[in-house]
């Protein structure tokens, strides 16, 4: 309840009852690659960084598989086991040479592209399948990208390397086992689910798949043993990670990582707040402020939370920005709300809740004199309520409120009182200056815009909030304070 950061392996379960009870909690780090053991969704809404480390046990996974693919060819751990036994079954255990055998591995990111190149000076051939990786980022390091229904038939032996998802769970199944050579040999070094393990008991049974290599499973420990007891099939309690050196640097690793987060050096292995891994940018830091603080503005003169919000990124610097920057407008337009606390993790998850859909756009070229810093505007679609903004320096600045420009940038920092009056009104500024005085403020900039109507909208930085805008809200059309 009192920690700020919690550190788990992938035994302790950190569940939505866990993460509700620990009120401080801001970040969950996993000294290691999986975060099945982590309920994201639970830590997104309630804006808690969830951070993994996800090279740290790439080697010590890859090792294994490796192998593994060798104790299949060559039935290694039953020999042993036979040997133990007092036999002597020279021919019972007739392997086969992995040199110009194909490997398919499914799966090439860290893990995968590791293997490739290990299995490779055994003289294999390897292809392979990632809706991610490019067939071109592939041939690198060696692996043909081919897609699933032309690596199934082709195969010797197929490895996966894939997260467990929706999309990978049961990847290898009936269906796609009846596509493969008779005799394919399969391993499971990534996680349990991935290959459904129904389906690979038949195929054994059947012959179609000639044997397998697990160090997962769907459940942890197995419970129905059938497939552990199977002679074709070679399994380990889960030991990818379990090397010294790996539980030695995963375990450095996530703590470098929760350090660099608590003294603003950096985000690394964020799974849930990619977002957040530009505010530690020194060049994104002002923006990502300016899009919170144009949210805020925009709420107060739209007087809602809810609709459509267009951010519009203007200029070549800002090109990536929208991602990060749409969180960011999101938690400013939902601060002060129902919500308790809304970060650049949950923003757009309350958003979506709250009935608010923000939507991005860019475009390459910003209005002078911001051409070369570029320019944001966040605008409630349906409405004339559009504000803009951009960075000088770095000092987040307003540029527009609904139409009216202000020639001099007005900061967007501290305690800010923003009003909008007619034109022609001369008393305003004496009042304020009187009501500050009373409240012992201090008036520390003034920024007025160009007319629109007849009015024009003025920005007054403050030493402190006023705690009463009575004697002001006579005086003008609409009177709000910010603490930005």
């Amino acid at each position: 309840q009192d920690c700020d950061g919690l550190i788990v392996r992938s035994a302790t379960k950190v569940t939505a009852d866990v993460l509700a009870a620990a009120e401080r909690l801001q970040v969950v780090g996993r000294a290691g690659t999986g975060v099945d053991n982590v309920d994201v969704e639970a830590a997104t809404r309630k804006g808690v960084l969830v951070m993994n480390t996800p090279t740290g046990n790439s080697l010590s996974a890859a090792e294994l598989t490796c192998g593994m693919i060798l104790c299949l060819a060559r039935q290694i751990p039953q020999a042993a086991a036979s040997m133990k036994e007092g036999k002597w079954d020279r021919k019972k255990y007739m392997g086969m040479e992995l040199n110009g055998k194909t490997l398919g591995v499914l799966g090439l990111g860290r893990i995968g592209r590791e293997v490739a190149t290990r299995m490779q000076a055994f003289g294999m051939k390897t292809i392979g399948y990632d809706p991610i990786i490019t067939p071109e980022a592939s041939a690198t390091f060696g692996v043909e990208q081919l897609p699933l229904e032309q690596i199934w038939p082709r195969c010797d032996f197929i490895t996966v390397h894939t997260p467990l998802l929706p999309s990978t769970t049961g990847l290898l199944n009936d269906s796609t086992f009846a596509k493969c050579r008779r005799g394919v040999l399969v391993v499971n070094c990534a996680r349990g689910g991935i290959v459904d393990e129904g389906a690979l008991l038949r195929a054994l049974r059947s012959g179609q798949c000639g044997g397998a290599a697990l160090d997962v499973f769907t459940q942890e420990p197995p419970k129905d043993r059938d497939l552990v007891n199977h002679p074709n099939v070679i399994c380990c309690p889960h030991l990818g990670a379990s090397t010294q050196e790996a539980q030695s640097r995963c375990g450095k690793e996530i703590a470098m990582q929760i350090v660099d987060m608590a003294t603003g050096k950096g985000l690394a292995g964020t799974v849930n707040g990619q977002a957040l891994s530009k505010a530690f940018v020194p060049q994104t830091k002002p923006w990502i402020t300016l899009a919170r603080a144009l949210g805020m503005v925009l709420r107060m003169v739209g007087k809602q939370a809810q609709g459509n919000v267009q951010v519009c990124t203007l200029g070549t610097p800002l090109q990536e920005a929208g991602s990060y920057l749409t969180p960011a407008v999101a938690a400013g337009m939902l601060a002060g709300g129902a919500q308790k606390e809304v970060t650049l993790v949950n923003a757009l998850l309350l958003a979506q809740e709250a009935g608010l859909k923000v939507t991005t756009s860019h475009g390459d070229v910003a209005p002078e004199p911001d051409s070369s810093a570029g320019l944001l505007q966040v605008s409630l679609q349906g409405t004339q309520h559009r504000v803009a903004g951009t960075v000088q320096g770095s000092t987040p600045v307003l540029r527009e409120i609904n139409g009216a420009t202000f020639k001099q940038p007005a900061p967007l920092a501290g305690p800010i009182l923003i009003y909008r009056a007619k034109a022609s009104e001369s008393s305003v500024l004496p009042a304020l200056t009187g009501l500050l005085g009373k409240a012992g403020v201090q008036l520390q900039s003034y920024h007025s815009s160009g007319t629109v109507a007849g009015e024009l909208w003025s920005i007054v930085g403050l030493s402190a909030p006023l705690s009463d805008l009575g004697e002001l809200k006579a005086r003008v059309t609409e009177v709000f304070q910010l603490h930005l």
